[in-house]
């Protein structure tokens, strides 16, 4: 797992994005299914720090590198 913030729920949360985005990478044949799986990573992580209460700075600006704007 990428860190703990010490809210199990969002840990868990980031543990199952993570699982999730290996899986992709496995399976992805192109950049473009790389890139898509980065983007529903990070959206699924900003998702629950947003619900969790914790900070999700990060996660907006690697979703506007990744081109989505920060959403």
């Amino acid at each position: 797992m990428s860190g703990y913030s010490g809210n199990r729920t969002h840990d868990n949360n980031v543990y199952s994005a993570e699982v999730t985005q290996q899986a992709a990478y496995k399976a992805a044949s192109s950049q473009a299914a790389v890139k898509a799986a980065d983007i529903a990573f990070h959206r699924a992580v900003k998702a629950s720090a947003k619900a969790n209460g914790i900070g999700f700075d990060c996660n907006t600006q690697a979703l506007v590198e990744l081109g989505t704007g920060g959403v």
